[in-house]
C-alpha cells in the first residue's frame, strides 16, 4: 500500500507539487460548479474555459511561456468574451446560447492559430491539456492565490448569487443586487478557469468545475452538501487520477478527469438522491 498510494508523493516532488495544485483548484472549483450548476450553465462554463485561450495564447506570442503575461491575457479574454456574448444577446434577437457558441467557437479557432504560428505541436498540447505535472512555486502560489479570492469574493456574493439562481423574481423585486452578483460570478468563472488553465489547459480545466459538481448533485439535496461533495470528489479525482497516470505512464490531466467521470458514473447508479438503481428500491412510507 505504501509503494502504491505514499511512496510516489514521498519520493518526487513534481508529484508532490501537482498533488497541491489539484487540491486548491478542487477547494475553489466545487462551489463555483455548483452555482454553475444551479443556475443551468454548465456549458457557459465550458465556453468560458475556451475563450481564455486566445488571450493567453498572446500572452505566450508576446514573453512567451511567462506566468503573469499569459494569466493576464486570459483573464481579459475571457472576460471581454462574457461582456461581449452577453450585450450581444441583449442587444440582438440572438439568444445568449447562441451567442455564445459562436464566440467558443471563435476563441479556440484564433487560440490554436496563435499558438500554431508562434510555437510547437508540445506547446499546443500543454495549453490545450495543461501540464499539471510541471507546476512550479509560482503557479501554485498563483492558484492559490485565486482560490483565496474566489472564496472571499463568493461569500459576499453568496446570498443574492443563491437567489438569483432560486428566485431572480423575488430578488428583483427587493433588491438589486442580482446583476452585480452575476456579474462578479462570472469574473470568478473565469478566474478559477485561468487557475484551471495553468494545471489541466483550456479543454480539461472546466472538468473539475462541472463533473465534481453533478457528482454532488447525485449525493445531496441541499447546496451546502453539493459543494462539500465536490470538493471533495475533486480532491479524490486529483489524487487518484496523478497515482493512475504515476504508475499506468497515462496522461495526469486526462486521468484525473477520468477518475472525476467514473465518480460521476457510480453516482448516476448508486446515488441516494435520484440514482438509477437507488431509485427503484422501495422505501417505507411514512404514517399519520
Amino acid at each position: 500500500m505504501y509503494d502504491l498510494v505514499i511512496a510516489p508523493f514521498v519520493e518526487f516532488e513534481f508529484m508532490r507539487r501537482a498533488l497541491a495544485g489539484t487540491l486548491a483548484l478542487a477547494i475553489g472549483a466545487g462551489p463555483i460548479g455548483v452555482v454553475l450548476m444551479l443556475r443551468r450553465m454548465s456549458l457557459v462554463g465550458d465556453t468560458m474555459a475556451h475563450a481564455i485561450l486566445p488571450g493567453a495564447a498572446l500572452g505566450f506570442m508576446v514573453a512567451g511561456l511567462d506566468l503573469f503575461a499569459m494569466t493576464l491575457g486570459g483573464l481579459v479574454a475571457g472576460l471581454a468574451v462574457a461582456l461581449l456574448a452577453g450585450l450581444v444577446a441583449r442587444l440582438t434577437e440572438l439568444k445568449e446560447d447562441a451567442s455564445l457558441a459562436a464566440f467558443f467557437l471563435a476563441s479556440l479557432a484564433l487560440g490554436v492559430t496563435i499558438v500554431s504560428m508562434r510555437g510547437s505541436n508540445v506547446d499546443l498540447l500543454n495549453f490545450l491539456f495543461g501540464s499539471v505535472l510541471a507546476l512550479d512555486d509560482a503557479t501554485l502560489i498563483l492558484i492559490a492565490a485565486i482560490t483565496t479570492v474566489a472564496l472571499a469574493v463568493l461569500a459576499v456574493i453568496w446570498r443574492p448569487l443563491l437567489m438569483d439562481s432560486v428566485d431572480p423574481g423575488f430578488l428583483r423585486s427587493v433588491s438589486r443586487a442580482g446583476a452585480p452578483a452575476h456579474i462578479a460570478f462570472l469574473a470568478l468563472l473565469v478566474l478559477i478557469l485561468v487557475g484551471g488553465f495553468h494545471a489541466l489547459g483550456t479543454l480539461l480545466s472546466v472538468g473539475m468545475l462541472i463533473v465534481p459538481a453533478t457528482v454532488g448533485r447525485f449525493w445531496a439535496r441541499d447546496v451546502n452538501g453539493m459543494i462539500a461533495v465536490a470538493i471533495v470528489t475533486g480532491m479524490l479525482s486529483g489524487l487518484v487520477g496523478l497515482l493512475v497516470s504515476f504508475h499506468t505512464g497515462a496522461p495526469s490531466g486526462p486521468a484525473i478527469i477520468l477518475v472525476a467521470a467514473a465518480a460521476y458514473g457510480l453516482s448516476v447508479l448508486f446515488g441516494p438522491v435520484g440514482g438509477l438503481i437507488t431509485g427503484r428500491i422501495p422505501r417505507r412510507h411514512l404514517e399519520a
